[in-house]
């Protein structure tokens, strides 16, 4: 017989998500700290971060990008459907090691765009697909627990909580690249000195270490889905 309450019981499935959710915690508190720390740090050459955005722009061709100034801390991004490169008031201000960083980092997203990054280009087209599937899977997720007659309304939770996985997984290689793309930007064009290249470094593999810990939680959680969808069908 299926009792609903039964559910509210600890499920051991939720074992598998610790080391994503520690993985995540350590991710955002290292960027917080290595953001702010750099954050403190002046570069020698005291350009700003939209000055660095834009001269690295220019320089490759994309002087139809406007730089915009964006609301919030960590607020940095560049959006690839209005074609919009967006800083955050400590990024678009600030002449650190972290500020022209994260501006760097943002051009290598827009370089990425106007040269058809493969990666970039399948990101974008799958992006709406996950998420639609990250908030739809749930109640798919739900309703074939509670009701097992339509147990197999799980697996379409599933494959759509997959989406937003994969997302996930591709990002990776997308930031990876931009951030590549950024270190090279800043020392080819002298916009920081050589011992400040570390600090660059630091800000943008705490950077890289969050989209892990994303892919990681998303894959865990993915995991667990199956499993309950697997001991559900057993029952």
């Amino acid at each position: 017989m299926f009792y609903p309450f039964s559910y509210f019981r600890f499920d051991p499935t939720m074992i598998i998500l610790i080391p994503a959710v520690i993985l995540t915690i350590y991710a955002q508190s290292k960027v917080q700290s290595n953001f702010a720390k750099y954050l403190r740090v002046p570069t020698q050459k005291g350009y700003t971060g939209v000055q660095v955005a834009r001269r690295l722009l220019d320089q490759h061709g994309l002087q139809n990008i406007p730089i915009e100034l964006s609301r919030g801390k960590l607020s940095d991004h560049y959006d690839p459907t209005k074609q919009i490169l967006r800083l955050s008031q400590e990024v678009y201000e600030g002449h650190s090691v972290a500020a022209v960083s994260v501006a760097a980092h943002e051009v290598g997203h827009a370089i990425q765009h106007a040269n058809g990054y493969i990666p970039l280009s399948l990101r974008n087209i799958v992006f709406p697909i996950a998420r639609f599937g990250s908030s739809a899977a749930w109640p798919f997720m739900m309703i074939g627990l509670l009701i097992p007659s339509l147990g197999s309304l799980m697996n379409i939770g599933i494959l759509l909580f997959g989406t937003a996985v994969l997302f996930q997984i591709i990002t990776l290689p997308v930031e990876f690249n931009a951030s590549s793309r950024a270190l090279e930007l800043l020392d080819t064009n002298g916009f920081v000195v050589e011992n400040e290249i570390k600090g660059s470094k630091k800000v943008l593999q705490a950077a890289a270490l969050t989209y892990i810990a994303a892919m990681a939680s998303g894959i865990a959680q993915l995991l667990r889905l199956i499993m309950i969808r697997n001991r559900n069908n057993q029952e």
